[in-house]
């Protein structure tokens, strides 16, 4: 009987799970095409262990086994592939399923594995064309409709993407043997998102000192060590409105040539370029701290209850992302001899991520556009925030005499502003393996050494316009006026949320302002934030594979050690700054355009032996233990010698340094790789190919952690010299664990009549505990260095980011004949998820679920219709700051249908 659809998946799955030597999860296909999801990240958030961080509704970074995405390594057909968010967790949708053939997930290491994975390694795989032993021409179009975008105005929410694959092979006589595989997409389609978000910045405020004409007085460190009481409370909240378009194009390319049955060369390419625009229509409190009172809050600082004052402003904002990604190489594999076979590898891959941002904010004022008095008759409007016990929503009343749909109100301090955000990461690197095959207990011996160099670099560039003229906010307030663009905004929100404000459109506002729809960057995009960084590696292993018999049971395994040198140089910018006053009064800081080079220089030496074995207690009955010591690197974007200048809100200062929030290290280059030793123990029962049981125990020693640290730095701001804290991030040496369990069970109910035994299913859970340490950068313990005493924090730590305690994935499927059915879980409780670049805020996200399904029919050998159908519930993702039940945001992305065709010639 042939096999297809998920349980052929499955099948593959489970029978590559029993012949790898190390503890690993698969999902792999021998067709093209048939990974069982829309995207790369949402099918491997179905494989043991694996979650993904959900971003526009869809899986995105991946974590292993609850432990966050930066403790894992993903590479591509065995090479590290770059990224465009300055970490070094891959973007999966960038890469669709259709054209990746296989997953692998090595939960625990060896020695010949790239290093970089305390979690785990993900490895994707693309086909070779000669193993694929056959002709195949295939052809998928799908259509998608999203109910969200349908609510936008002008929108009829479909979008499509088209995949087209061909794999061949060719005698060339003489020659030998030559495959060829390629495959092309095009995808087109939108995603749409509601949302309300407070700022990023959190304050402890005093509740027992009044300040009714300026912003909350702030609690210390100090003050809340001997008893002060205080409420978080952020900066300023927005509703946001988005809607966008998304066009991505992709095409993989893999030549493979055998001239001979001793010498293999494969040549490989990706390429993916992602077009995105996003609409943008703001609802800003920007004064959230200004004249405070009636707070209510709990025992940790959890703000339920609070009045105050606050502008109001309306922000259009046009971003513009272009993503291209590059990457590939050559492998060549010869059989030297009928023991020895060498290997060498070359590759290149290449992330180029850059963001135009165009906004214009107009505040509220004590008149109105057209001179006259308001009947607020104030900048500042009264506000109500409240949050109803268990809601995860807080309604924010704005005082009902202004009238948020009223474009006349928002007349003042027009600010027209374009950011241009570029991250460029590019990754060289080659590698040379020798395996030599013996008799007897050892198998064989493996030794290899590998080099690589990556590079990253970012800058953010600034282009800042701001006005008083009432004349011309007039004359661009009346001609770029819009209708709110959604209906129902929010109505899946508990509370009564607002549904519609006044609305601009950014570009016409521009064009009206400054006579032109885009100004252009400026001509120096040099600053002290960018950041420089090269990391370069050589690592050498050796590694040796074992097989043979204790008694009368079959053992095998292998054992070794890699030698992994890493050296960093970061290249940051200092500068004097000066000050500008905007036309509101506020203030902001820029380089003076003189700059000075700083180069910082670190080096780590770190060794990792690693040992596997399995024994066959049973033909069906496996028991895997694995000892290894693994590391993980800090992100290229936390490596930067940069500084990054925080201002306080307002404008009623006395100083520049009154005025600045927070001064922060752009990065630390001399962070070094968190390091980790690590026990495995994994028994599996193999009861047929449909069947598993597996279960696995491990836990995870870190040998040391990150904590702020605070040095003072001087600065020349304005002509002046002030000695400012500067804070960034060091290792510790404080040592904490992680210990868990994770248990698979696969089926295939062939006992049942029929035709019910066509279902089956798998599911699998994860539960992890850790005592990891990370500290808010604000309101966390703080090291002085110098004295080496720790100030104890406001609020408590988080935990590793991305750890979550419960992880579990289900899926049913159903099959009979060409009919093929199958429904999709996902859980993952709450984790901490850090900023990109770290030195931020502490910022968690809720635990969620989501069910997605999917089907499809074979009407022929060569056509078979598809139905699909993600987050269909519609689960919000819920965020907290800086400490867990503080909301902070909430987005709502909607339920996505998709039915297409394909077909195989």
């Amino acid at each position: 009987m042939i096999v297809t659809g998920f349980r052929e998946t499955l099948q593959t799955s489970i029978s590559e799970k029993r012949r790898e030597t190390a503890i690993v999860d698969s999902l792999s296909s021998t067709e093209v095409g048939d990974l069982p999801a829309l995207s790369v990240g949402e099918a491997i958030q179905t494989i043991t262990g694996a979650t993904s961080h959900r971003e526009k509704g869809g899986a995105s970074e991946i974590s292993l086994r609850g432990l966050g995405s930066f403790l894992s390594n993903t590479t591509f057909n065995g090479r590290d592939a770059s990224n465009g968010s300055g970490d070094r967790a891959v973007n999966f949708n960038q890469f669709p399923s259709e054209l990746v053939n296989g997953i692998k997930i090595y939960k625990t290491q060896q020695a010949d594995l790239v290093e970089g994975g305390v979690a785990g390694t993900i490895e994707l795989g693309t086909i070779r064309p000669l193993s694929f032993k056959k002709r195949r021409v295939q052809l998928e179009m799908k259509g998608s409709f999203s109910p969200y975008q349908d609510r936008v105005v002008g929108s009829d929410g479909l979008g499509w993407r088209g995949t087209a694959s061909y794999v061949d092979q060719f005698d060339a006589g003489s020659l030998g043997e030559i495959g060829v595989a390629v495959g092309f997409q095009r995808n087109k389609t939108n995603n749409p998102e509601e949302t309300y978000a407070a700022s990023s910045t959190w304050v402890a405020c005093n509740p027992a000192v009044a300040v009714p004409a300026g912003n909350c007085s702030e609690v210390s460190r100090e003050q809340a060590a001997a008893g002060t009481p205080f409420a978080l409370v952020p900066n300023a909240a927005t509703f946001r409105q988005i809607s966008e378009s998304d066009k991505r194009d992709a095409v993989f390319g893999a030549i493979q040539w055998k001239p001979s049955p001793t010498l293999d060369i494969n040549l490989d390419v990706q390429y993916s370029k992602r077009d995105y625009s996003e609409n943008r229509r703001d609802l800003n409190l920007s004064e959230l701290r200004y004249g405070l009172t009636n707070m209510e809050y709990d025992e940790n600082g959890v703000l339920s209850h609070v009045e105050g004052k606050t502008s109001l402003e309306a922000v259009g904002t046009l971003l513009e992302r272009q993503e291209e990604y590059l990457g590939g190489g050559m492998n060549v594999e010869w059989q030297a001899t009928d023991r020895l076979t060498i290997k060498a590898d070359a590759s290149y891959s290449r992330t180029v991520r850059t963001d135009v941002e165009r906004s214009v904010r107009l505040r509220t004022d004590p008149l109105d556009i057209y001179g006259n008095r308001t009947a607020i008759n104030n900048q500042r409007v009264g506000y109500i925030y409240d949050v109803a016990p268990g809601s995860y929503a807080p309604t924010l009343t704005i005082d009902p005499r202004f009238n948020v749909n009223d474009h006349s109100l928002f007349s003042d301090d027009a600010r027209i502003r374009r950011d241009e955000l570029q991250r460029r990461n590019e990754i060289i690197a080659g590698r040379l393996d020798a395996t030599y095959e013996m008799d007897g207990f050892l198998r064989g011996i493996a030794t290899g050494v590998r080099w690589s160099k990556l590079t990253y670099s970012d800058y953010d560039d600034r282009v800042e316009i701001t006005q008083d003229d009432r004349n011309v906010d007039r004359d661009v307030n009346l001609g770029c006026r819009t209708i709110f663009p959604q209906r129902d905004y929010l109505s899946n929100a508990p509370g009564g949320q607002l549904s519609s404000w006044a609305t601009f459109d950014p570009v016409c506002q521009f064009q009206g302002y400054l006579g032109t729809e885009d100004p252009g960057r400026n001509d120096d995009v040099r600053s002290v934030a960018n950041r420089d960084v090269t990391e370069k590696t050589f690592a050498a292993y050796l590694m040796a594979n074992y097989e043979g018999d204790l008694g009368n049971m079959p053992i095998r395994g292998n054992f070794g050690v890699r030698a992994v040198q890493t050296r960093v140089t970061s290249k940051g910018l200092r500068s004097d700054l000066e000050v500008v006053t905007n036309g509101d009064g506020s203030i902001r800081l820029v380089d003076s355009g003189v700059f000075d080079t700083v180069t910082i220089k670190s080096k780590s030496t770190r060794f990792l032996p690693s040992l596997n074995a399995i024994f066959e207690l049973r033909p069906d009955l496996l028991l895997r233990v694995a000892g290894y010591r693994a590391m993980s690197r800090p992100a290229p974007s936390a490596l930067g010698a940069g500084r990054t200048i925080q201002l306080e809100d307002g404008t009623n200062f006395s100083s520049v340094a009154d005025a600045i929030s927070l001064i922060t290290a752009n990065g630390s280059p001399r962070l070094k790789p968190l390091m980790s030793w690590n026990a495995d123990a994994s028994l599996e029962y193999y009861l047929n190919k449909d069947s598993l049981f597996s279960a696995t125990v491990y836990y995870k020693q870190f040998s040391g952690g990150f904590i702020p640290v605070v040095l003072n730095e001087n600065f020349s701001i304005g002509g002046q010299d002030y000695s400012i804290p500067v804070v960034q991030t060091q290792n510790s040496s404080q040592k904490s664990r992680v210990y868990g369990l994770e248990v698979t069970l696969a089926n295939r109910f062939s006992w049942l009549p029929a035709p019910f035994d066509g279902l089956g299913g798998k599911v699998s859970y994860n539960y992890a505990n850790s005592n990891f340490k990370n500290e808010d950068i604000r309101l966390g313990a703080v090291l002085d260095p110098e004295t080496g005493v720790t100030t104890p924090g406001m609020i408590p730590a988080a935990n590793l980011s991305g750890y979550s305690k419960h992880v579990v994935s289900a899926q049913l499927y159903y099959s009979l004949g060409g009919l093929n059915l199958q429904a999709i879980y996902n859980y993952r409780s709450k984790y901490y998820q850090d900023f990109v670049g770290g030195n931020s805020q502490l910022r968690y996200v809720r635990g969620n679920d989501t069910v997605d399904l999917r089907a499809s029919f074979d009407i022929n050998k060569s056509v078979q219709l598809q139905l699909q159908a993600v987050n269909i519930f519609d689960e919000p993702k819920i965020t907290d700051m800086p400490v867990q039940g503080s909301i902070r945001q909430y987005h709502y992305y909607g339920s996505r249908y998709f039915a297409g065709v394909r077909v195989k010639l």
